[in-house]
C-alpha cells in the first residue's frame, strides 16, 4: 500500500525511456508555432484527455481536484485520462464523467504494439482540449502533442519543453502539487482565481462507508461472539500507517516513541494500525490492526476513522481523499508541495524534532 515517489523528487533519473521521449519532443514538436492568443474556451469542449504517465498511487490520487474543476466546468463533457497506474480504472470509478483511462505499459519498449495501438487512439479520438497534467515528463507532453486536439495545455519550463497551443509558466508561488493542473487549467481558460481550490476527493460510497464503519466495529469488539454483531464503536478511532518509502520511512523506535506520547493524550481514542501491503504490522502487533489489498476496503475504514495519521505516501493521499482528517508528518520531502490539502486536514514537519514534540503536535491538532 505504499507509493514511489521519492527519487523523482529530488533527481533527474531519466532512462533511455526518458530520454527518447525527450528527443521525440523536440525533433518531432518543437518547433511548431501555432500558439493560441485567446484563452480555451467554456463550450464547444465535448471530448476531454487527461494526461498524467504515473504508476503511483499518489499521484493518480492527485488528480482528482482536476477531475473536480472540469465536471463542474464542462459537465456534458467525457473525459479520458492516460496514465500507467493500473488501479486507477477503480480508484477513480466515483467520477462518472471519466470515459477511457488508457494504461500505458510500465516498459513501453518491451510492448510496442500496445504502445501503438494507444498512440493510434489518442490520434484518431478527436479531442477537443489535451491536458498534460505533469510538470516535467516527456512522455506526457508527447502523448498531448499526438493527440492533435484543437487545445492543448500544459505547463513551460526549463524542464518541460514542446508545443502546445496554451503554455503556461510554472508560478513562482507554486501551489500543492494536487492543485497545479486547477491552476495549469484555470490559466489556460483566462481565469485568475487562485483562492477558492477543490480538494482531492475519492468520493467513497455511502455502502463503502457503511462496510468500514462496520469493519472498525468488528476490530474493536472487545468481546466479539461468532455470527453475533458487534457493538457500536464506543469512541473515535486513530488510524496510523507507518509504512513509506526510501528515506521518508521513519523507523520502530520513532514510532513507539510517538505514540508512547499520543496515545495517553489521546485517551479518549481507540488507535488501530493500517497494515501494508507487505502484511507484516510496522508497530510490534501493539494494536488492532486492519489489513486489506482492496483499495476500496480500505478507503471505507479510511472514511470512518476520526482521523488518520502517517508520513509522506500513497495512503496519506489515499486517506486525504477519505478520511475527515488526515495528518501527514514529513521529513524530506516538502508539505508546501506534497502535503495534504482541505479543511481539517494538516501538515506537520519533523525536521530536527523528537517524536514526542510531534506527537503533542498531533494530539493538538486532533483536539481542535
Amino acid at each position: 500500500m505504499s507509493t514511489t515517489r521519492t527519487a523523482t523528487r529530488t533527481r533527474d533519473t531519466r532512462g533511455p525511456r526518458h530520454r527518447m521521449a525527450h528527443w521525440a519532443v523536440r525533433r518531432v514538436y518543437g518547433h511548431r508555432n501555432d500558439i493560441s492568443d485567446q484563452p480555451v474556451p467554456d463550450r464547444g469542449i465535448h471530448r476531454i484527455l487527461v494526461v498524467k504517465i504515473s504508476h503511483t498511487l499518489g499521484n493518480t490520487l492527485l488528480l482528482t481536484p482536476l477531475l473536480q474543476e472540469l465536471e463542474a466546468r464542462f459537465p456534458g463533457a467525457e473525459i479520458d485520462i492516460v496514465t500507467r497506474n493500473p488501479v486507477a480504472p477503480s480508484l477513480l470509478s466515483g467520477y462518472p464523467g471519466i470515459g477511457r483511462i488508457h494504461l500505458v505499459p510500465r516498459h513501453g519498449l518491451r510492448h510496442p504494439a500496445a504502445v501503438a495501438g494507444l498512440l493510434r487512439t489518442v490520434r484518431t479520438t478527436g479531442y477537443d482540449l489535451a491536458i498534460d497534467a505533469d510538470k516535467r515528463s516527456h512522455s506526457g507532453r508527447l502523448l498531448t502533442n499526438h493527440s492533435r486536439a484543437r487545445h492543448t495545455v500544459g505547463f513551460v519550463s526549463s524542464k518541460q519543453r514542446g508545443h502546445v497551443t496554451h503554455p503556461i509558466p510554472l508560478p513562482d508561488n507554486r501551489p500543492r502539487e494536487c492543485l497545479l493542473p486547477v491552476y495549469l487549467l484555470r490559466q489556460a481558460m483566462g481565469d485568475p482565481n487562485t483562492v477558492h481550490w477543490p480538494a482531492p476527493d475519492l468520493r467513497v460510497t455511502r455502502e463503502e462507508r457503511q462496510a468500514g464503519h462496520r469493519q472498525l466495529e468488528r476490530l474493536l469488539d472487545p468481546s466479539p461472539v461468532a455470527g453475533a454483531e458487534p457493538p457500536p464503536l464506543r469512541r473515535p478511532v486513530i488510524g496510523i500507517f507507518a509504512n513509506a518509502t526510501g528515506d521518508k520511512l521513519l523507523g520502530a523506535d520513532w514510532w513507539a516513541r510517538f505514540l508512547a506520547e499520543l496515545a495517553p493524550a489521546c485517551r479518549t481514542h481507540d488507535i488501530i494500525e493500517l497494515v501494508p501491503a507487505f502484511g507484516r504490522s510496522m508497530l510490534g502487533d501493539r494494536y488492532p490492526a486492519y489489513f486489506t489489498t482492496d483499495l476500496h476496503k480500505l478507503a471505507g475504514v479510511l472514511s470512518a476513522l476520526s482521523a488518520y495519521v502517517s508520513a509522506d505516501c500513497g495512503v496519506m493521499h489515499l486517506a486525504n481523499g477519505a478520511c475527515p482528517r488526515t495528518v501527514g508528518l514529513f521529513d524530506t520531502t516538502d508539505p508546501a508541495e506534497w502535503g495534504v490539502f482541505g479543511p481539517n486536514h494538516h501538515n506537520v514537519r519533523l525536521t530536527s524534532r523528537d517524536p514526542e514534540d510531534v506527537a503533542r503536535e498531533v494530539a493538538s491538532l486532533l483536539a481542535r
